[in-house]
């Protein structure tokens, strides 16, 4: 018989109901790097009505939070990103567990149900199932990140099969062309998370990742660091801006997840997160 003397046992509904408070507490606060985003761009906006609405923003959040009702009408599809540890042993169904929470919170919160069918439009009525990755890493806990993502952002999510010779002025384009049809759809001012390398469903859930980093984590690597910058200040200068009204901050944050691919290929997935990019996270 194994020696399970160093297993930690962890029943499911410990998680359910870590879940449950998840989903609630991040639809009704932003993240503080997000926050801290929206508030620097007030200061460096010069179009006034970017900025009146920039203002609005913030008094919304700020009511919100405050208040204990959601930053946005569209709560989200919940994604659930799951660390788990090799030495844990977790008791009863893992992803009903994960989907009670999430039916609980929605339920019992009043927050909109968005999820249906994807042909016959029927809503399940509880925002259930959610989308759920898992990653094993090494340790005795589990890590729970609740990301509830609106559609007005995520319909304008794109992946790109570049050739390997395009390199970085094909990504810097690709990224350029996605905002410019994206305009004002996403509710900039936004978060620009990239996937890059991998393979065609890998770059979109390094995408996904990024957001996670918010607004100021920028990478540790100096080239994509620079790719960040450099892509930035780029999407800025296009002019789109605020709700589409103009100025000079309609990205807050350009995140970049790499990962190595085939000799043959240079996938790249871009995702937008809105200003109202949601994610909370708790450690069992």
């Amino acid at each position: 018989m194994a020696d399970i003397s160093g297993i930690r046992f962890i029943d499911s509904n410990l998680i359910r109901n870590a879940v449950e408070e998840l989903c609630a507490s991040a639809n009704y606060e932003l993240p503080l790097c997000v926050k801290n985003g929206i508030s620097d761009s007030i200061k460096k906006e010069n179009n006034e009505l970017a900025k009146k609405i920039l203002q609005i923003i913030e008094e919304n959040y700020k009511i919100a939070e405050s208040d204990k009702i959601a930053i946005c009408q569209d709560t989200g599809f919940v994604t659930v990103f799951l660390k788990v540890g090799q030495d844990v042993h977790i008791s009863g169904d893992l992803k009903s567990a994960i989907n009670q929470g999430v039916r609980n919170s929605y339920n019992d919160n009043y927050f909109r149900q968005s999820v249906a069918h994807p042909l016959t439009r029927e809503n399940t009525k509880d925002n259930t199932p959610c989308l759920i990755h898992t990653e094993l890493v090494s340790g005795k806990d589990v890590e729970i990140t609740i990301m509830p993502k609106g559609f007005g952002s995520e319909n304008m999510s794109r992946i790109a099969m570049l050739s390997p010779s395009q390199g970085k002025d094909g990504i810097i384009d690709f990224v350029i062309e996605s905002v410019k049809k994206a305009g004002s759809k996403p509710c900039p001012p936004v978060i620009l998370a990239l996937g890059i390398g991998s393979t065609f469903d890998g770059c979109a859930l390094l995408a996904k990742r990024a957001l996670l980093r918010g607004v100021g984590n920028k990478s540790q690597d100096n080239d994509i660091r620079n790719l960040e910058e450099e892509i930035l200040k780029r999407v800025n200068d296009i002019g789109i801006g605020v709700q589409g009204v103009g100025g000079c901050n309609y990205a807050l944050s350009v995140n970049i997840e790499t990962s190595p691919t085939h000799i043959a290929g240079l996938p790249v997935a871009l995702t937008f997160g809105c200003h109202a990019t949601r994610f909370k996270t708790k450690r069992i």
